[in-house]
């Protein structure tokens, strides 16, 4: 099927029009050739961000709905795992040991199902956070998150902040990332400040000669390209002036294209309207090749800031659907590879519940019950180490 001209491969397709082309007479500049790979990144995360929405599109809302059906599944299993154990807690010969490991057990489903809104869910809750249980629970989170703290230390490089404020390892990890992100910060804060010294340093140099600095002469330059692309475009595209109905029409719909383009400084997507409307080389047949390097390097000002932009909309895309999809994905990632990732999880999610299931039917018998309350105390002690 071919694309119109508003559709995004065809905009893509024009980005690389655009692009500055070498001669036999005359090689590329390094303006020329700064323009040209600032298109290409632009491209490149442009093609990134349709391509993973598109995957995305095709396989996000099956997978939910997947998890979740395995996840309701799990959790009714282990609401009957949880009755049926507390109603053998009290008539089945356990020992002391055994009895602990019950609870614990007990606990941990309780746990999982924290979020229940059933009442007897929560009342078993109330019922075993007793003062011996919850001294005991507390013990064995304490040591997990001692462990959890020695690891986070290891990464961060430093000690966390009063450790001894966190008692569980959901505290511990969430003050080690509070910390990462306090460091994260405080680069970022001692980098912005650096630049913004520069920054100032060269304006007040620029101001005690009565120059105008490089930065801010470039920055006036990508102002002036851009607007005199969209006064061109204005006038070219003024649906006023034209007799034609559907004519008319088709512009005013990229004349409302130019205005919200020219509103963000799409310096990119106003060069392929100019290019879209002119249907020749850019600007009229002169074409990029014609523009002065001075007027080049003020607009990869822009176009720097477009990519900017369109990076920190890819690091959002793909940490959403990492989150939502419960796999790290990336866009450059096989689409073959991420789907069979999906399918994996998927598959897991189901081996959970149907492990759960098979641990209720195990356990009708006492003596397989016994031994299953060991084999989850010994998973429960490796899992924390």
């Amino acid at each position: 099927m071919t694309s119109s001209p508003e559709t995004p491969s065809n905009s893509l397709s024009f980005l690389s029009a655009l692009a500055v082309q070498a001669t036999a007479q005359a090689k590329l500049t390094p303006a020329q050739q700064r323009f040209n790979e600032l298109l290409a990144r632009i491209e490149l995360l442009t093609g990134h961000i349709q391509r993973l929405e598109a995957w995305s599109d095709r396989h996000r809302y099956s997978h939910i709905q997947a998890l979740r059906a395995s996840a309701q599944q799990a959790q009714a299993h282990r609401k009957n795992l949880l009755f049926f154990l507390h109603e053998r807690l009290q008539t089945a010969d356990f020992t002391v040991q055994q009895q602990r490991m019950a609870r614990g057990k007990l606990r941990s489903l309780l746990g999982a199902l924290a979020a229940t809104a059933d009442p007897q869910v929560q009342a078993l809750a109330n019922l075993y956070v007793s003062e011996e249980d919850t001294q005991e629970a507390a013990e064995e989170q304490a040591e997990a998150a001692q462990r959890l703290r020695e690891r986070i230390e290891e990464a961060l490089g430093q000690p966390i902040d009063k450790p001894s404020q966190y008692q569980t390892p959901e505290e511990m990890m969430a003050a080690g990332m509070r910390q990462w992100q306090r460091q994260q910060k405080a680069d970022d804060d001692r980098k912005a400040a650096k630049r913004a010294a520069r920054k100032a340093n060269q304006k007040s140099a620029a101001a005690e000669k009565g120059e105008i600095s490089p930065a801010m002469a470039r920055e006036t330059d990508a102002k002036s390209a851009i607007r005199t692309i969209f006064r061109q475009l204005a006038r070219a595209l003024h649906p006023d002036r034209e007799p034609v109905e559907s004519e008319r029409l088709r512009k005013t719909g990229l004349m409302s294209e130019v205005n919200a383009a020219y509103e963000k400084n799409d310096l990119t997507t106003l060069l392929r309207l100019q290019m879209q409307v002119a249907q020749v080389n850019l600007l009229n047949k002169a074409g990029t090749a014609r523009i002065a390097d001075d007027k080049l390097i003020a607009m990869s000002l822009w176009l720097k800031e477009q990519v900017a932009a369109l990076e920190d909309d890819l690091d959002h895309l793909e940490s959403r659907l990492s989150q939502e999809l419960c796999l790290p994905v990336r866009a450059d990632a096989d689409e073959e590879v991420l789907s069979l990732s999906l399918q994996r999880i998927q598959a897991d999610q189901r081996h959970t519940a149907d492990s759960l299931a098979a641990d209720l039917r195990r356990i009708q018998n006492d003596a397989e019950l016994k031994r299953w309350l060991k084999e989850q105390w010994l998973l429960a002690k490796a899992t924390s180490a």
